[in-house]
Order: structure tokens, then sequence, then C-alpha cells
């Protein structure tokens, strides 16, 4: 009770000292809102005499917007009635020709079924008569005389369907593959009776029944070769040309005997939407291609798709019995077909598709250079076609066309008989038979393959016959020594005898030096022009040896050796015979095989490094060479180098330019024998230092930018992503990034030739090309791995886009990241900014140069005298707060700071936007997609992931970017993608091009392997984990899914 009271007692206190206080507080309070008030008045009144000062003089001017609005208001809705109107009548016309292109392949339908009806009532027909009756030939003529005018009809009426189709107004696209197969099968028809008449007069072997054999039909038409007996594989003996079947059938060859080539029917593609569904599509296998439709009447269109099946493709069965799976370097491809029997034969057809291109060189080795080719006519079992022959090793390949890469056929020539035909006796109108319809052929060379029929090459002029009999031969390997010029001859006979030391071959004339001109020469070439071309380059190799090699005046050699090897590139057929005679002038006529001149060897040792010889006189330059390799003598040590730089040479293929000038230098002014890698070349980095890398002439950037990762500490470049530049050779301020498979020779000397045709006069040879290393492709993931090298360079290549405004940076942040730089560069601030004398100068010119290179430009153009000195106290005084941080501290902590921008490592272009004239944005490109930046502020506007790009490039001075959209209620139907052009230079326009291309191809080989995904699929799965990449697809997303990878305009 007593505590109650003594609380009561003590209440009263307690409030009246807590009234006190609050009071004080309110007074606190008013007298600081009493300061505000005083403080906000002044500003207050002056926003508001600035708000109601324009409106009297605005008013005259908002009137007259206005008026000027609605007149641009009136004009815009005129120009939409005319465009309206004018879409009217486009789609008008566009429906009238879709109602006659309809109507026209409705009747080519009819047609056609009605045709093929026929055919098969008429060789039903026809069977029989051969069967039981001897007038069958008569009969016989008349079905072929009415199927050629069935196919021409159909063919005329399927050729304006096409040109409908094809039309401005369609919407797909068509062919006319179904009229030539018509052609083909009419064409092969004719082709049998004719020949089947001619064998009646002679027998068959003789250059007459040749002559005669050669059907009419096929002189007159391209396509009319149908399928030849020998058209898909090896030659073997055969009857007459199968028939092609309407539905589900396969072309075989050589009477069954070898696999089908071709096979057409229906299959079950599987298609993989939100589910894994069967499509039912029409499949075409021709000419190695695998095509689909969505129905065989469908096949004079555009096919729905391809799958690629190459040499590097797989044929594999599936799962189930009737499954089965192509795999392609991108995807896996499901086919499944209607009966375990149909999908064996597909399997097999495939298969032996697979076998043609895995064993033809132009699948396995595209780059690899035939012995002989050109335009011939191919003569067997009565057939005739002219052909793209070439003969690649011990093969004779031939094709439909020279662009062709699928053979018809091949004829193994391995210990083949190869003979030319004498035709002298053949009277005047047995060449005019013979020649009608194709240019007259007056030579005639036979094959007989092993366990084949023979195979008849007619050609036109003496000197290709000249030059085929010898290398057809070379390639049988059963004349050698027998045909082909004296000097070939001679290595032929030299080739029996395994290259004898001992062998008196070696000291005949024509093998060895002589001072005299050539008459002729050593090698068989097919034109007269060739010819003559081949005696000047003697004559310019005879001046290369005979005139001393004098340093001061050693550009006249130069020059000579540049002009051989450079008519040697353009003209192939001239490689052969360089090497014949730099071998001959390289060997005396005196016993032991004395060598010749030391400057022949070196004209030698800059050959091998180009390209070599073919067989057998590449067997040749091995023997000669071995015979004087010697590490005792000068001449010796040349033929150990030629040796050395040979196999590079087999290893990495041919160059594809001359020497260039610091190349010959190095050959011929000190002997490259005692280093293995003979040239080297400063690489330039961007903080100012260089490394000395070491190469050969077959050295290609791959191993070039290996062997300077290795000297310089930096990862391989798919983790670090750097890459090699070279300068511009006419002096513009670009770059130019350099693909892995070229060489480095290669690029030298196109740059010294490019650089030659822009700067003639004395400062020509001054000038050398300039290569630099430096980061192109930037991954988020590879960051954690980086070496002290590598961020060494990437601060500087960060440093060198804020220097030009590609970077944003406030003022105070560039005064930072320049004041680590210095420390970087130049270590600690020892003097300070106010020491007397000297000592001041140079610290100011050092900070002077701490600006110039680390400091923005666009903030030091409006920068005044004294507010540069400012910035100079500013920057000491940041430099030497950092006194005692080590290099690799202040880089951390330099792309620490950088790395917080989202777009750090994309490359920035400037780019004017096309439908708005005079606005410039910067298209940045980066390992997620491309954004668009505003031009002053550099923040995003809009970004577009690779996965929804549709197709990208440029033409001229405009980049194109197509953007895929999702059809929702916000998108229009009518336009699933969007269509964005920007006003580039074209230079950039290649690069960013480029760039966009390895981005793509990079993220996918990283995920294929990572995950081992199909293409597609890689193109959808793309993970945002970092916080940068939100940032950089913050502003309007756009989506969608493409059905395509993007592609290159």
């Amino acid at each position: 009770m007593f505590f109650c009271l003594a609380k009561l007692r003590d209440t009263p206190t307690d409030w009246k000292e807590k009234c006190m206080v609050l009071e004080a507080l309110l007074m606190k309070f008013r007298v600081q809102i009493i300061k505000i008030r005083e403080l906000t008045a002044d500003k207050v009144q002056w926003m508001e005499e600035k708000l109601t000062a324009p409106d009297g003089q605005s008013r005259d001017s908002e009137v007259r917007l206005f008026r000027r609005c609605q007149e641009l208001q009136a004009q815009v809705q005129e120009k939409d009635d005319v465009i309206a109107q004018l879409e009217q009548q486009v789609e008008e016309q566009k429906q009238i020709r879709l109602h006659d292109a309809k109507t026209v392949e409705e009747k080519a339908a009819k047609i056609k079924e009605w045709v093929m009806l026929k055919l098969s009532e008429v060789n039903q027909f026809v069977s029989k008569l051969l069967t039981g009756s001897v007038y069958s030939c008569s009969v016989y003529d008349y079905v072929c005389s009415d199927s050629v005018l069935t196919m021409s009809t159909m063919f005329s009426v399927l050729q304006k369907a096409t040109l409908l189709s094809s039309s401005p107004f369609s919407d797909q696209s068509s062919s006319s593959e179904e009229s030539s197969s018509s052609e083909e099968e009419d064409g092969s028809l004719c082709s049998s009776h004719t020949s089947s008449s001619s064998r009646k007069d002679s027998s068959p072997g003789s250059p007459r029944s040749l002559k005669r054999a050669v059907s009419m039909a096929s002189m007159t038409s391209e396509s009319d070769y149908a399928i030849p007996p020998d058209a898909y594989s090896t030659d073997t003996e055969c009857s007459e040309p199968e028939q092609k079947l309407p539905k589900t059938c396969s072309s075989a060859s050589d009477n069954g005997k070898s696999e089908p080539m071709e096979k057409s029917g229906y299959l079950l593609k599987m298609v993989k939407t939100w589910k894994k569904t069967w499509k039912r599509r029409w499949f075409v296998l021709k000419d190695g291609e695998l095509l689909y439709y969505k129905s065989p009447s469908n096949v004079i269109r555009k096919p729905q798709g391809q799958i690629e099946v190459n040499a590097t493709s797989n044929i594999v069965r599936g799962e189930g019995k009737q499954v089965l799976q192509v795999l392609t370097g991108k995807r896996v491809y499901y086919l499944k077909a209607d009966s375990p029997n149909l999908l064996e034969e597909w399997f097999r057809v495939l298969q032996s598709v697979l076998r043609v291109k895995a064993a033809s060189p132009l699948f396995t080795q595209p780059d690899i250079r035939p012995s002989m080719k050109g335009l011939l006519i191919k003569v067997k079992h009565g057939y005739s076609k002219r052909v793209w022959c070439a003969l690649i090793g011990k093969t004779l390949y031939y094709f439909r066309s020279q662009e062709d890469k699928f053979p018809l056929g091949q004829i193994k020539l391995w210990e083949a008989k190869v003979e030319e035909v004498d035709r002298s006796q053949d009277s005047d109108d047995d060449l005019k038979t013979c020649g009608r319809g194709l240019p007259l052929a007056l030579f005639t060379i036979a094959l007989h393959p092993q366990e084949q029929g023979p195979t008849y090459l007619l050609i036109e002029s003496r000197h290709e016959k000249d030059s085929w009999l010898y290398h057809l031969s070379v390639a049988a390997g059963t004349t050698v020594g027998k045909v082909g010029t004296e000097f070939e001859q001679l290595v032929g006979k030299l080739f029996q005898v395994d290259g004898d030391s001992n062998s008196q071959i070696w000291r005949h004339p024509m093998l060895c030096f002589s001072k005299e001109a050539l008459l002729s020469p050593l090698t068989t070439l097919p034109s007269q022009a060739l010819q003559t071309e081949a005696v000047k380059l003697f004559k310019t190799c005879q001046l290369f040896i005979n005139v001393a090699i004098d340093a001061p005046a050693i550009d006249y050699h130069v020059s000579l050796a540049q002009s051989a090897l450079q008519v040697c590139l353009a003209h192939p057929e001239l490689q052969n015979e360089l090497f014949c005679q730099l071998i001959k002038q390289t060997h005396r006529r005196q016993p032991h095989g004395h060598p010749g001149p030391l400057q022949g060897w070196q004209f030698l040792a800059l050959c091998v490094g180009l390209f070599l010889p073919q067989h057998p006189l590449l067997w040749l330059l091995q023997v000669h060479l071995r015979r004087h390799a010697d590490p005792r003598t000068e001449v010796g040590k040349y033929a150990v180098y030629c040796q050395r730089s040979m196999e590079r040479t087999q290893q990495k293929g041919d160059r594809q330019a001359r020497p260039s000038r610091m190349e010959m230098l190095s050959i011929l002014l000190r002997n490259p024998y005692h280093h293995s890698l003979p040239f080297s070349v400063p690489v330039h980095f961007l903080n100012n230092t260089y490394q000395v890398v070491s190469f050969d002439a077959s050295t290609t950037v791959d191993e070039f930018q290996c062997h300077l990762n290795q000297d310089t500490g930096i990862r391989q470049t798919g983790l670090s992503g750097f890459t090699l530049y070279t300068d511009d050779p006419t002096g513009r301020d670009l770059e130019h990034c350099l693909q892995g498979g070229i060489k480095i020779c290669d690029i030298i000397s196109k740059w010294e030739q490019a650089s030659k045709e822009h700067h003639t006069g004395k400062s020509e040879n001054t000038r050398t090309v300039r290569l630099t290393y430096k980061n192109r492709l930037y991954f988020c993931l590879h960051a954690r791995g980086e070496s002290e090298r590598e961020r060494l360079l990437l601060v500087y290549q960060t440093n060198e886009a804020i220097v030009v405004g590609h970077f944003p940076v406030n003022k105070e942040l560039a005064l930072e990241m320049a004041a680590l730089l210095a420390q970087v560069e130049f270590g600690d601030f020892e003097r300070p900014f106010s020491a007397p004398g000297s000592a001041q100068t140079k610290s100011n010119q050092i900070l002077k140069q701490v600006l110039d290179r680390f400091y923005p430009k666009h903030y030091r153009r409006t920068t005044s005298e004294e507010q540069l000195r400012q910035l100079l106290q500013c920057v000491s005084t940041r430099w030497a707060s950092l006194r005692g941080r080590s290099s690799s501290e202040c880089v951390r902590i330099y792309l620490t700071v950088a790395r917080k921008w989202p777009f750090f490592g994309a490359k920035l272009f400037e780019a004017e936007v096309k439908c708005k004239q005079g606005v410039c944005v910067w298209l940045a490109v980066h390992e997620d997609g491309i954004s668009v930046l505003e031009h002053n502020c550099i923040k995003p506007l809009v970004s577009h992931p690779y996965k929804s790009l549709m197709t990208f490039g440029g033409c001229k001075q405009d980049f194109m970017l197509v953007v895929g959209q999702s059809i929702s209620a916000s998108t229009s139907k009518d336009k699933p993608t969007e269509k964005h052009l920007f006003a580039m230079d074209t230079s950039k326009i290649r690069e960013i091009t480029l760039l966009i291309s390895s981005y793509i191809n990079s993220a996918h080989q990283q995920k294929a392997a990572a995950h081992h995904l199909s293409a597609p699929a890689l193109m959808v799965a793309q993970p945002v984990s970092l916080k940068s990449k939100e940032l950089r697809s913050k502003s309007p997303p756009t989506l969608g899914r493409p059905s395509k990878t993007p592609t290159l305009l």
C-alpha cells in the first residue's frame, strides 16, 4: 500500500518533465521550419516566374505547330488511302496468279499420272513382244517415239506451272526436277535404241563402232544421259539402263553388282515441338543430298528441308525395328520406315553414299589438287556424255559439271591399260557423225581397267591429249618411261630402278645443269601458251642462278623469284615444270653427282615452302634432296632444310601467295638450316610491349598463337578469347582479325602486296606488317582461370575503350582508374607535385603523359589551363595514395571496378538508325547477344539474344538484323519478325558480322562439348545466372523462338 502511494506521489513530476522536453523539441522544429522557408522562398519565387514567363511567348508558336500538325495528318491520311488501294490491287493480282498456278499444277498432275499409266502399259506390252516376237524392234521404235512426244508435252506443261509458281506473287519457290527427270528417261530410251542399231555395222571395241555407238540424243541434250551404266560406282559391264519407277524406287547400276545411290519414298520424320511427333514426308536421295517434301507432287517446289549427308555423318539403326538415325555434326535425325524391308533398303543406300563420300578425296580433302582436270567426252557401252573429269591419285572421277562435288562415277586406274586409239583410218563422214552437236573430237584415249569393260575419252586438241595420256599412264603405272617428254621418260626409267645412284641415267644431259636455253618444256603441258610460259620460266631461273647476289641490290633477285612463283601459283600446271628445271639446274654432270650452284638451291628452298610437285616428280625431288643432303657443306644444309620444309608442306598443304620480301631475305642472306623456325616477327600488346615469335613457311595462325601463348603465359585461344590482328596495309585506322587456318607467310605476303599497290615509291619496301594480340571474345565463365598476363592486357584494353569513349565512366571514376594504371605503369609516385625546379618539370611531364594515355579524351577537350592544372593535382593526389600497392593488386582493383558494367568485354560499333535520320546508337556485341545502346550516355535501349536472331549481315553500307518475335496478343501474326537497319562503314559491317558469327559458333561448340546437345537445342538452352546478363536484357526483351539458327546475308 505504501508502494502505491509513493508511485502516485511521483507521477506528476514525470509527466511534467516529459512535457517540458516535448515543448523544447517543438520550439526547435519551429525554428528549423522558419529557416527552411526563408531558404526556399527565393527559389520558389524564381521557379514560378520561370514557369509563367514563356506562356505568353509560346502561344503563337503553339498555334502554328497545331496547324502544321493538322496539315501533316491530312497528308498522311491521303497516302494511307493510296497505299491501301495499291495493296488491294496487289492482293487481287496475287490471288489470280495463285489460282492460275493451281489450275496448271492440277492439269500437270493429271497428265503425269496418265503418262505413267501409259508407260507401264507399254512396258508390259514391249516385254511380251521381246519374249515372243521377232518384230519387237519396230514396235519399240514406236514406243520410243510415243514416249518422246508425251514427255515433251508434259515438260512444257510443268514448265508453265513452274513459271507461274515462281512469280513474285507466289509464296513458294519451285523447280523443274520432275520434268528434267522425264527428259533423262526419254534420253535413255533413245540412246539405247541408237546404240543397238549401231552395233549391227561393226564389232564392239573398234574405233568405227565406237563413233557410231555415240547416241545422237545424248549429243544434243545435256541431261539425257539418264542413269549411265557406270554412274555411281567403278565401271563394270552393263546391259540396258533401268527404268525409273513412279513410287518408292531406287536407281542401281552395273547390273545390280553395286549398291544403288539414288532413292525416293515415304518416311516418318521425328519433329520436336513441345512434344515429339512423327511427320510423314517424301524423301528424295539424289546427287548425295537427302531432301524431303510434304508429298511427291511437291518435288517441283522448294524442299521443306535437307539432311546433310557427308563424309563425317553416320547412319545407325535406332531402338525400334523400323527406326533409322542420321547423325550429322550438328544434330541427330530420326527416320521411321513403313516396314523393316524398306528400312533395310534405305540403310543400304545411305551407307553407299557415305562410302563414296568417305572414299572421294573431294569430301575428305577439299583442298586436294587434281593431277589433271578438264571437260571431256566419255563413252562407254554406246552412251556418250560430256563430263568434267578430275584425276586424283590413281582414280579418275567424273562429274556432271565443274561445280559438282558428288561424282557421277569413278574409274580405278591402277594397273589399267591406257592407250591412244588410232583414228587415222576414219572417214570424214564418221568424224562428222561423231561430232554432231559437239565440238569435233580428233583424239581418243582408251582405258581398260582390270575386270571391266573399256572406257573411251574423246579429246579435242593434241596438247590436251598428250597431257591426259601421260598423267593417266602414270596413274596406271603400266607404261612408265614410255610416254611423255624426254625428261619425263628418263624419270620413269629412274623410277623403275628405284633411283639407283650408280645408274648412268643420272648423267644424261637432259637431267643435268645447262647454260643454254630450253627449246621445249621438260614436262607435258596441255596448251601452247603454257609451253611458251615454261620456256620463259627457265630463262628466269637462269638469271636468278647466274647473277651473283649482292646484298644492297638484292631486290633484283627478290623480284625475279616473286614473279616466277606468282606465275606458278596462277597456273598450277607449271609447278611441276619449275621443280624439274630447278632439279636439273642443281645437278652437275660430274662424278658422284656434284651439286649445282648455291643460288639454285636457294630458289629450290623458296619453292618447297609454297607447293610441291606431283608423282613421280615428287619422288624425284625426294631422291634428289636425299642424294645431296649433307650438314657439313653449305649446299647440303640447304638440301636438309628443303627436306624439312617439304615435310611441313605435305602436312599443311600448299600456300596461297608468293613469298614476301621478309621471307626471301631470310632464305637468301642466311642459311635456314640452323633454325627449325627460320622466320620471326614481333607481336605487339596494348601495354606497349612486344614478343618475338618464330615460324616457318607452313605455320598457321593457330600454331603461331599456340607458340605465342606458351611464351607469354596466356591460356589457349578458346579459353582466353585472345586473337591476332594486323593493321591495314593502306594506312587506314583499321584492324583485321586473322582466321586460324591461314598461314602466317601468306598473311605477310598479301599485306606486303597490298601495301605496295597503295604506297608506291621509295618507301614501299620500308613498311612492315604490325601484328597485335588482344581479346576478341569475352566469356564471363572463363574469367575464373585468367592468368596474370591476361588480366594485365584486359586492363589496357579496357583503358583503350575508356579513352575513346566506349566505356561509361564519370570524371571521378576516370581519375581513380587513371591513377591505378599510372601505378601499374610507373610504380610509386616518388616526387610530390610541388617539388621545385627540374623535378617539378619532370613530374608534370609524367602526369601529363598519364592524362594523355589513361584519361578520357572527351573530358580533356573542354578543359582550360586552370582546370588542367587541377586535374594534374587530383591525379597526383590519387596516385600518391596508392604508394606501396603492387601491380597485380592494382590490376585486380581495376578489373573489379570495370566488370561492374554489364557490357564489360563487349565490342561497341557506332551506327545510325536508318528509319530515324541523324539518330546514332551503339551496337554492343557480347556473349549473350546484341544490345542497342544510347549514344550519349551508353545506356541500353533494347537487347536481342542470339537465339532470337533469324538473319544478320550487311550490304554496302547497311547492316541488317532480323529478329524473331513470339506470337502473342500484342504482336501481329503478319509480322512474326522485326527488321532493323543501321548505316555503318563497310569495314565495320564486315567486322561486326564476323564477330557475331564467332560468338554464336563458340557458344555452340562450348555447350555441345559440355552437354552433348544438338545445334537447335543450343540456341534455346542459354542459362542466365549472372547479374550482368539480367541487366543486358532488362530493356524491352525480344521474345520468340526461331525455327532456324541465324544465317549470314
